[in-house]
């Protein structure tokens, strides 16, 4: 009996050795499992703290890229209205060199400190934004009213070169009626022939015979007329023959003159100075040979102008 209960305290011994070995496992165990834990929670706190610091990558780039379009808006106000914008180039130009800065962050690069100095130049860059905007709408304003102002004086040359056009025009038909008023007028125009022996003839029928005739001897009057300045005139012949053409000779005072533009010539020519007094004109003409039978016309010019005219008629 004392034999068989020998060996029970070893057994003891040997299932309190395995328990304690199972709780230092088991205490492993646990401790591995809190740090797991615990890492697993670090590695989620850096992950959201990349996020986060992507996010606000993402943000300032959106901001610099708005930045961006806000200043070339300004610049492409500023050319509409034909103005120099050399500082708003640079800052374009600036914001272009940060944006290039912001996209070379690598992932959960971008720290606070980045956060903070291109949030300060973000919001430098509004600031001049605003600055330039208030400019701007200051321009624009400036520019309608020296528009409207610029309109209405448009406006009212206008009217004045109408008016002064429109005075022009009267003073032009003023003057056109005035120079038609002022014409000389030939009246009483008269026609006599002189033969060979000096016997003058005036036929009651105007026919005279061609062969006996050797000058022609026109009378008229200048018609009074009291808006004609009183001046020298010049007045002009012309005696036409039946086949239509104007006796001229340089050697018994014919030459040319200007009528409506064209030159014409005249037979004979005279020169007084008009005094509205009806004054009597005459002109006797010699042609040197036989004068050609038929219908012959006298017109008398002065100013270039047809003053009287008449017919007489050569058998």
């Amino acid at each position: 009996m004392e034999q068989n209960q020998t060996p029970e305290p070893k057994n003891n011994s040997r299932v309190l050795l395995i328990v304690a070995l199972i709780l230092v496992l088991l205490g492993i165990n646990g401790v591995l499992f809190y740090m797991n834990q615990q890492k697993g929670k670090q590695n989620e706190q850096l992950t959201a703290d990349v996020k986060a610091k992507d996010v606000k990558l993402e943000e300032q780039i959106k901001q610099f890229e708005a930045l961006k379009a806000d200043f070339e808006r300004q610049s492409q106000e500023m050319q509409g209205m034909g103005l120099a914008n050399d500082s708003l180039k640079n800052r374009i130009a600036s914001i272009n060199a940060d944006l290039l800065k912001l996209r070379s962050f690598r992932a959960g690069s971008f720290s606070i400190t980045d956060q903070k100095r291109f949030r300060d130049r973000a919001a430098n860059f509004e600031r001049q934004l605003r600055v330039k905007d208030e400019e701007i709408a200051k321009l624009k304003a400036d520019n309608e009213a020296l528009y409207t102002e610029t309109t209405t004086l448009k406006e009212r040359q206008n009217k004045l070169t109408d008016t002064i056009s429109t005075i022009a025009r009267t003073n032009q038909e003023l003057s056109e009626k005035v120079s038609i008023a002022s014409r000389l007028q030939a009246e009483n125009i008269r026609v006599n022939v002189i033969n060979s022996r000096g016997k003058e003839k005036d036929d009651e029928k105007d026919e005279f015979k061609a062969k006996r005739v050797e000058k022609v001897k026109i009378n008229f009057n200048l018609a009074r007329n009291d808006v004609a300045p009183k001046e020298t005139k010049q007045i002009m012949l012309r005696l036409i023959e039946p086949d239509g053409s104007a006796l001229y000779n340089l050697s018994t005072g014919g030459g040319t003159f200007m009528v409506d533009g064209a030159e014409a010539f005249y037979t004979s020519k005279q020169e007084l100075v008009f005094d509205n007094t009806k004054q009597n004109i005459q002109f006797v003409y010699a042609k040197g040979a036989e004068y050609k039978p038929g219908p012959h016309t006298i017109e008398l010019y002065a100013d270039g102008y047809l003053i009287g005219t008449t017919k007489f008629t050569l058998k």
